[in-house]
């Protein structure tokens, strides 16, 4: 319970726009993990008692490396991973709550940990090429709503070049007074449409197939389907991942596979695993072509009228009266 009481509030106190960012990050930090979890598994290879692997690292790489180091052997490590992980960003967070669930995993099945910890680091590498994928295919319709939005701006700067005050007749006149406000109005409403259109196009799930890693750690150390649900059900829950890995379903369909067919479980879940990954990135490749079209609807519906009342319309108020004073 200390673990998903620490994460939650690690989670409350980051908000959405912390969530936003660390989106936009998530391949470079979900690689670095990896790294790092690469190096634990050589270490503990190696011969390297688990508590010591982590003094061995670089501190200066991570918080959370610094933060299990200094805990020493006061608290179990699963726990001081997730507890450290709390102050980290979303992508990183998830990496990192899913090492601690896959330490607590593979110490409470039983199984070797520098393997267990080279098929993570594979998992967050495949992860972060997705995320690296994903952020390749929204950066275009993301490009093209923030330039389009320059466009209002761009008409009022165009009046000024002409030498008309555009200015002046905006913030001057009672008819541009009403077109100032109505085309703020309609750039904010296009400021929130995209953000909504952009924030539902990313992916919510920065560990598609976690579950599923998982529930393969967990059976690759002889213990039993029974058992080993229930070690990552608890593991789960107590790291934060229960809103994030899902899986539930299907970790039930793998292994009522793997009973019919009579064949170990821990490949077919990893092979799921990383097709839930593939299938994740071809959704956020889908939702990125459909991005770049619904993009239209705030175009066409706010920026450019806001365009017109904000660049055209002052221009034109500014010709009428210059004409009718020099009558």
């Amino acid at each position: 319970m200390v673990r998903g009481e620490a994460n939650r509030a690690g989670t409350n106190r980051g908000g959405t726009k912390r969530d936003h960012r660390s989106r936009a990050r998530a391949a470079p930090e979900l690689g670095a993990v990896a790294s790092t979890v690469q190096r634990l598994a050589v270490l503990l290879a190696a011969g390297v008692t688990p508590g010591a692997a982590w003094q061995y690292l670089d501190r200066d790489r991570s918080a959370v490396v610094a933060a299990v180091a200094d805990a020493g052997d006061g608290m179990p490590i699963a726990r001081s991973i997730a507890a450290a992980a709390a102050e980290a960003g979303g992508a990183e967070r998830s990496a990192w709550n899913g090492l601690a669930a896959a330490w607590s995993v593979a110490s409470e099945a039983g199984a070797p940990l520098a393997p267990t910890l080279r098929e993570f680091a594979a998992s967050l590498r495949s992860l972060a090429d997705a995320q690296r994928d994903i952020a390749v295919a929204l950066s275009a319709p993301v490009a093209t709503a923030k330039l389009v939005s320059m466009l209002p701006a761009v008409g009022v700067l165009f009046g000024l070049v002409l030498g008309f005050d555009t200015i002046g007749v905006l913030f001057g006149t009672a008819p541009g007074l009403v077109c100032l406000a109505a085309g703020l109005a309609l750039m904010l409403a296009a400021l929130a449409w995209n953000r909504q259109l952009i924030a539902r196009a990313r992916p919510t799930d920065l560990t598609p197939g976690m579950r599923l890693e998982l529930m393969a750690i967990a059976v690759s150390g002889g213990s039993a389907l029974e058992r080993a649900v229930a070690s990552v059900d608890r593991a789960v829950r107590e790291c934060g991942l229960a809103e994030s890995s899902g899986g539930t379903e299907a970790v039930a369909g793998v292994l009522a596979l793997s009973r019919r067919a009579g064949v170990p479980a821990a490949e077919l879940l990893r092979s799921e695993a990383e097709e839930e990954r593939r299938s994740a990135r071809a959704d956020a490749a889908t939702r990125a072509s459909v991005l770049a079209v619904r993009l239209m609807l705030p175009l066409g519906l706010c920026i450019l009228p806001a365009f017109m009342l904000l660049g055209v319309a002052p221009l034109l108020i500014a010709v009428i009266t210059s004409t009718a004073s020099g009558l």
